[in-house]
């Protein structure tokens, strides 16, 4: 009696949830045809397949039968170009064929199979409902699992790399535990910027197009599928086949929106301050304090181009302290314009203050009683609240006109957008949560996108150079607007690593440009951390030094004379290769390759580039080990396939193979791979503080290979309309040695004229005999010093370093025969 009990409850159970999720239903009727966009009519609801390239389509799902209109903040782009397709309609299913896919509709239950144009399976729906259903508000897809299928994305995530076998929750925050160590700095929870993206080893990506909050089980409760749900809102999402990586993200950036080009000394150095002040210390904060700071940077030849002062240069108001925003300077300011034009005086190029993004009261400004008049913030409980309705131009428009330009014409040129996240949240200095509802649960991802496009906009039209702006929260689309920061990790080793896989989690989640505190933000770190952690600081794609301990404040002077130098060191080096990094920028906005590349990314075929998240290329060339143990003497480092040289010594290694290296205190592993072709500029306490008279091609042969070098003005938007110049520099090997060719600049951008020095770091056991330069013989030196005054070349054979110094500039094409 009891087995038949048991059997009858789980006969009802199962039948309560097969009520309560409901799929899609039964094709009977066929399909519709409208250009790219087929609509499959089924017995419960509809679907739309939307053709947006042959390797790339969009399905929405909809059991009321009615669509979603268009939104702008997670998605850029909706138009796509006619794309041919053939449907063949059977019993059982209807197949439709590009040139690059063949998708499977099956009719009953109604699912959709993916194959490349070979008939290999990419991704097939799971059986039961079909792939897509519904239960209430929460919509999802369910997918079969392949054994050999791994993901990679979802954004800034310190916890994994590889996410298989994995459950995710993207929804903007941190950890809600009113105990830090368990919710703050909880790794797990971390989510300041999820992106409802990833990329599969099978070669296809998916992308969600819904702002709701969302689950991802790839693989947790079964080796058989995996699924996601978002719990309100359309089901809607793009399949992107490659089959390679950079292909699948190129494709997502389409949809979303590529990074910009950053002003070009924006890739200096950015530093933060509290003006003397942090938190519980604001009557020690005074404009004098951030005038010494820069003079003392100057001073010290420490290379710097970009100040922010973080939340102490205001009031805090008189409802909602800290939490909000008064726009109002604090009485130790006592001019702040005159504190800006000292800067600008000191050639910092930008200075920015810290925001939040409530409104309120202060001494003289009532900012906060004035938009609640005007309907400009958002309602929170039937009446007016105190964030900005950012979803509102009229509402924008006023905040700045009457908020930011307080500031702005006084010095200001950017903006740090904090804590979009509290928007429908709980905010990290209050206990508010501010809107609340349906309809918040939905806003609250794209609120911090929305927050960071209205200052990044404005101060571009307002500063007439391209705009800038970080913060701190982000979803898909953030990466136009257009660089995140880690947020408040504390300086303490076991959040070193973690940081690192967020940078490279979030740059296979398509947003390029990202910053962290070097040595952590909250506490004070011990030397040997700050040492490190400025090492990988400077070889990130956004260079950040800021910190709220007191009264240290990650100054680098502050920990010690070694962790100075270590600092200074890694600053010169990182302004010197301005050239590479800029050059890669371009690539990153053309083709959304990030600046910060997790190895996976260009070695998805090798497996044991999976779960590295201590290692990345930066740019095509340069692969950066930070050193994340404290103590070390020695890492292991992962070659991939190939042959790469040790940055520093010189030393070659094949790759596919693990190598143990040193690493004393001052030193972060380097590697090139080889035919890697870096160029550096000569060094500056400032970018552009002198010409660029000078380019050293710093030359790892290898491959034949190429590098082009980009140029613009670094400051305007012509680029976005081509305006540039592209220096196409290769290397060959030659059966009689090898050849170096350096074409003149093409493009409608003029560049200015500079000479050219290679260093080639040489291989084999024979010196070169001889150089020449466009066929003209070059004379040979006994010293590299002889080369500062003419023409020709140096073997230094103990460091294996063949200098060559060219008689032509970059007004013509060169060709350097080495023999």
């Amino acid at each position: 009696m009891k087995k038949i009990f048991m059997l009858v409850g789980f006969v009802l159970l199962m039948a309560i949830n097969a009520r309560a999720q409901t799929g899609i239903g039964v094709n009977k009727l066929g399909y519709k045809k409208q250009g790219n966009t087929l609509t499959f009519s089924n017995s419960n609801g509809d679907v739309r397949l939307e053709f947006c390239s042959p390797s790339m389509f969009r399905i929405r799902a909809s059991w009321s039968r009615k669509f979603q209109a268009d939104e702008h903040l997670m998605q850029e782009n909706y138009t796509w170009p006619a794309v041919a397709y053939k449907i063949t309609d059977a019993k059982s299913a209807i197949v439709v064929q590009t040139s690059a896919l063949i998708i499977t509709v099956i009719k009953s239950p109604f699912k959709i199979n993916v194959s490349d144009r070979k008939g290999i399976m990419l991704s097939s729906e799971y059986e039961q409902l079909g792939g897509l259903s519904h239960n209430m508000d929460t919509v999802s897809c369910t997918k079969d699992l392949m054994a050999d299928e791994h993901f990679f994305g979802f954004g800034e995530r310190m916890d994994f790399t590889d996410q298989r076998n994995k459950l995710l929750k993207l929804n903007v925050g941190r950890g809600k535990s009113k105990n830090n160590l368990l919710g703050a700095y909880n790794v797990n929870e971390a989510n300041y910027c999820p992106v409802p993206f990833f990329m599969s080893t099978r070669g296809y990506g998916i992308y969600l197009h819904n702002s709701s909050a969302t689950e991802w089980d790839m693989g947790s409760k079964s080796n058989k599928q995996y699924s996601f749900k978002a719990y309100d809102g359309e089901l809607d999402y793009y399949f992107i086949y490659g089959p390679a990586f950079p292909s699948i993200l190129n494709s997502y950036l389409t949809i979303t929106g590529k990074s910009p080009l950053l002003p070009r000394f924006a890739f200096g150095l950015h530093m933060g301050t509290y003006s003397g002040g942090t938190w519980g210390h604001e009557e020690l904060t005074y404009d004098q304090y951030v005038i010494a700071l820069a003079r003392k940077m100057r001073e010290m030849g420490i290379p710097v181009d970009l100040l922010f002062l973080d939340s102490t240069w205001r009031l805090f108001g008189k409802n909602g302290g800290k939490g909000a925003t008064t726009f109002e300077w604090r009485e130790t300011f006592k001019d702040p314009k005159a504190m800006f034009d000292s800067l600008y005086a000191m050639h910092f190029k930008m200075v920015g203050l810290h925001i939040r993004p409530r409104f309120d009261n202060a001494k003289n400004l009532n900012l906060l009683d004035e938009a609640r008049a005007k309907g400009f913030t958002y309602p929170e409980n039937g009446k007016p609240g105190e964030f900005v309705n950012f979803f509102d131009q009229q509402a924008t428009n006023w905040w700045w006109n009457n908020g930011v330009m307080k500031v702005a014409s006084i010095g200001a040129k950017f903006l740090k957008t904090d804590e979009g996240s509290a928007f429908g949240s709980l905010a990290n200095e209050s206990e508010k949560v501010g809107p609340t509802g349906r309809e918040i649960a939905q806003l609250h991802n794209v609120f911090p996108i929305a927050y960071a496009k209205a200052p990044y906009l404005n101060f571009q039209k307002y500063n007439g150079m391209r705009g800038l702006n970080q913060t701190r929260e982000g979803y898909s689309g953030i990466q136009r607007y257009p660089y995140i920061f880690a947020g408040d990790w504390p300086s303490e080793w076991q959040y070193f690593a973690p940081v690192i896989k967020a940078g490279l989690n979030i740059g296979l989640s398509g947003v390029g440009y990202w910053a962290h505190c070097m040595g952590g933000f909250e506490h004070a770190a011990d030397p040997e951390l700050y040492m490190r952690w400025v090492q990988f600081g400077m070889f990130s794609p956004v260079a950040m030094v800021f910190g709220m301990d007191h009264p240290g404040y990650k100054e680098p002077w502050n920990y010690g004379a070694e962790a100075l130098a270590n600092f200074k060191k890694y600053d010169d080096l990182r302004y010197r290769l301005t050239p590479y990094i800029y050059s890669s920028a371009n690539i990153q906005y053309q083709t959304g390759m990030p600046l910060m590349r997790a190895l996976v990314l260009p070695y998805q075929d090798d497996a044991n580039t999976y779960d590295i998240a201590d290692q990345y290329l930066l740019g095509d060339n340069l692969m950066v080990c930070p050193v994340t143990t404290k103590g070390a003497q020695t890492r292991t480092i992962y070659l991939p396939e190939g042959t790469w040289f040790d940055y520093w010594t010189g030393k070659r290694y094949n790759g596919k193979q693990y190598v143990q290296v040193l690493t004393p205190m001052d030193c972060l592993p380097l590697f090139v791979k080889a035919g890697g072709i870096i160029p550096m500029q000569p060094a500056m306490k400032y970018m552009d503080e002198k010409p660029v008279d000078v380019i050293t091609l710093d030359v790892f042969p290898g491959a034949a290979s190429e590098f082009k070098l980009y140029e613009d003005d670094g400051l305007s938007l012509k680029y976005q309309k081509g305006e540039n110049a592209i220096s196409a520099i290769t290397l060959a090997n030659q059966q009689s040695g090898l050849k170096l060719s350096i074409k003149k600049p093409v493009g409608n951008y003029k560049s200015s004229q500079h000479s050219y020095l290679a260093k080639i770091h040489w291989i084999g056991d024979n010196p070169p005999v001889s150089v020449s330069e466009n066929s003209s013989v070059l004379t040979a030196f006994d010293n590299v010093n002889a080369l500062e005054k003419k023409p020709g070349w140096y073997f230094d054979k103990s460091a294996g370093l063949l200098w060559i110094k060219p008689a032509h500039n970059n007004s013509e094409d060169i060709a350097l025969d080495i023999k």
